[in-house]
């Protein structure tokens, strides 16, 4: 695995993969994100920590244009895309220019949304040949290629009931990382596993990391953050309330919220951290 340090510094000097600018969201009056600030180097690993309904999954789906930022700069790999409150509505952007800017992104979901009618195999290529239009030879050998990295190439054949949860993510992983994106988006991608299988997702996302993928990881999976993470942010009630690397967000004496946060994971990789 690699260090945070050796990954801090293969990173220093890389261009900018994602940039937000006072970005917010707002469902009617609710605000969920208050004016989010963040860079996103080439080869990061920037971990979203924070208590539920802190806003992270929304600001995730923000990112991958899931949802509709109400307002501020959403940057991917040097696309900008503005998003201004104005009188009468939402300015509105066209939606062919956000399906393009979109291709440098994968995302890996909690739930694993498998087709449960294809196997593995098909789960992977169906996107290689519906989007990409590739030949079903060069799509299968492709896809071939993803299950192996993520370790399940004798798998290919099975159907999602026939793998268990932590192999079902790990074919979502590779359904992603088919596309070939720049930056891979995971939202809790551990949550509906037990620990057993958190691990072997854990250790797919360990040798992204290494490879040098950009990821930005939505999780509660603190030993992970820590041990893996380049750049901790802690969300709190829809703002940017810490961010550094994991040596300066977790050290002792930490801020009472984070301390207060991390009381409430004590019974997961929380505890190394105590």
């Amino acid at each position: 695995m690699q260090s945070t340090a050796s990954l801090a510094d293969r990173t220093a000097g890389a261009p900018a993969a994602l940039v937000l600018r006072g970005l917010g969201k707002r469902f009617g009056e609710t605000e969920v994100l208050r004016g989010i600030d963040l860079e996103v180097r080439g080869g990061e690993v920037v971990c979203i920590i924070g208590p539920s309904g802190s806003g992270k999954s929304t600001l995730l789906r923000c990112i991958a244009f899931l949802e509709t930022p109400s307002f501020g700069v959403v940057e991917i790999m040097g696309e900008k895309v503005s998003f201004e409150a104005e009188r009468g509505g939402r300015r509105q952007v066209p939606r062919a220019r956000l399906h393009e800017i979109r291709r440098n992104l994968g995302m890996v979901f909690q739930q694993f949304n498998l087709w449960p009618h294809m196997s593995a195999l098909g789960n992977v290529s169906e996107a290689l040949t519906t989007v990409l239009r590739l030949p079903a030879k060069e799509a299968h050998a492709r896809a071939m290629t993803q299950l192996d990295k993520v370790g399940l190439a004798a798998r290919a054949g099975y159907y999602p009931s026939e793998l268990s949860g932590g192999q079902q993510q790990r074919v979502a992983i590779a359904r992603a990382l088919a596309l070939d994106p720049k930056i891979m988006l995971f939202d809790e991608p551990t949550s509906s596993l037990d620990p057993e299988l958190t691990g072997e997702v854990l250790s797919v996302m360990r040798a992204l990391a290494a490879d040098g993928m950009t990821m930005i990881v939505v999780s509660h999976e603190i030993g992970f953050a820590a041990s893996v993470g380049s750049n901790i942010v802690f969300l709190d009630h829809g703002r940017i309330l810490l961010e550094g690397a994991p040596q300066e967000v977790f050290r002792k004496p930490r801020h009472a919220r984070l301390d207060q946060f991390l009381d409430t994971y004590l019974d997961r990789s929380a505890a190394m951290l105590i």
